[in-house]
């Protein structure tokens, strides 16, 4: 067995007329605005050298959203004082940090369906990821 069959399938930028039902669809609707606005200051405390406001692509597998992804860089230096993980991922996994991060935050003040299903999927969707070690040490 090659580690290609072990390859989570690859998450899919989610199409500009899909956009606005993203969100709603991931963090619920009366989640949205403080779901969202969580995920970016996240990772202005997470990568304060290399994030400073961008524009964020979404991602899904299949039709099942999954995370936001900045876009103005390749890569991003995460420096977490939450886990003290220091070290530089691609811009999907800096995404998947900061949108794990919020599913777990906002899960400790709201109750939602929406954030624990959320939080599985993209969990389950680093099986196989080429940078699920970072992502879990920065996570941890």
């Amino acid at each position: 067995m090659t580690t290609d069959t072990l390859a989570s399938p690859a998450a899919t930028i989610v199409p500009e007329d899909r956009r606005e039902l993203f969100l709603p669809t991931l963090f619920s609707l009366p989640l949205l605005i403080v779901a969202e606005n969580s995920v970016y200051s996240l990772m202005e405390r997470l990568s304060p050298r290399d994030y400073g406001g961008d524009l964020w692509n979404f991602y899904e597998i299949g039709t099942q959203p999954l995370f936001l992804a900045p876009t103005s860089k390749p890569r991003y230096r995460i420096e977490s004082a939450i886990t003290e993980y220091r070290g530089e991922v691609s811009a999907e996994a800096a995404g998947i940090i900061a949108t794990l991060f919020a599913f777990s935050h906002l899960s400790f003040r709201f109750e939602s369906d929406f954030l624990a299903n959320g939080y599985e999927r993209l969990h389950r969707y680093l099986d196989g990821h080429p940078e699920a070690s970072a992502i879990y040490s920065a996570i941890d």
